[in-house]
């Protein structure tokens, strides 16, 4: 099995070796993907901003990425991202295993639609219909993962794709809340749609490195949100590991169905 894993912000490796990227092509520009293997799984890597936070969250390579994945062979797709809890009772240092996603604009960073699906009548065009865009085979991984690790985790929550490079405004924030959002990031949202329409799996783990605007009575300091940023990386790394092989001896599907036209 070979497993898609896309990390952020502070998780720019999944491990030590330094094994260089390889540069992959696709229709939407290339992708960096790092090869490897843990427990016996072949994992296939892309840090979402590249080394040194090249790329900001308005510029990460949504298509390109996945469609890179895609091509490569990948089964499943593991993700995660630090985040901003906008639930009170989520605390900071802790994990939630996504179940659900607000992401209304359902736009790229230009401003353009987030699908695959540009040209009229091409093939394989259609709707992605679905009641859950997590995969529950997945989720259910990496819940057992989180526990093995010794870290708590939410098991669901609603995660918010806010757009970036700035961050949210209280009253953004508010609304997010009143629609139940549990935790917002500037990047999970596309990858989410764009699996859906290629039909891989994928599931999302956030780690809450702050109180977003207006959340608490007081503001999360911003050395404690980068000491978090920098925590968050042993904490993936650890689930990840642990992760891989539960998904490896899963029966894993695409959630939802894809309705094409032909």
């Amino acid at each position: 099995m070979k497993v898609g894993v896309l990390t952020g912000t502070g998780t720019y490796a999944l491990d030590e070796s330094g094994t260089a990227p390889e540069s992959v092509s696709t229709a939407y520009g290339d992708a960096l993907v790092t090869r490897g293997e843990a427990q016996g799984v072949e994992v296939l890597h892309i840090s979402r901003h590249e080394e040194e936070h090249r790329r900001l969250s308005n510029q990460v390579a949504h298509r390109a990425n996945i469609a890179a994945l895609k091509a490569l062979g990948a089964d499943a797709v593991l993700a995660v991202t630090v985040c901003g809890a906008v639930d009170l009772t989520v605390p900071l240092g802790s994990l939630i295993v996504f179940d659900d996603l607000h992401f209304l604009t359902n736009r790229l960073a230009d401003g353009s639609l987030c699908t695959f699906h540009e040209t009229p009548g091409a093939a394989g065009r259609g709707h992605w219909i679905f009641e859950s865009p997590f995969s529950r085979p997945l989720r259910a991984a990496l819940i057992e993962a989180c526990a093995e690790a010794d870290v708590p985790a939410r098991d669901g929550g609603c995660y918010g794709h806010v757009d970036g490079p700035r961050f949210n405004t209280r009253a953004e924030i508010r609304s997010l809340a009143a629609a139940g959002v549990a935790a917002v990031s500037q990047t999970a949202g596309p990858e989410t749609v764009l699996c859906g329409e290629v039909e891989l799996p994928y599931a999302l783990l956030g780690y809450a490195t702050d109180y977003a605007n207006g959340v608490s009575p007081e503001a999360t300091p911003v050395d404690e949100l980068l000491r978090l940023i920098g925590a968050s990386k042993d904490v993936f790394r650890s689930v990840l590991e642990r992760a891989l092989p539960k998904v490896a001896g899963a029966e894993i599907s695409p959630s939802g169905v894809m309705y094409r036209f032909d």
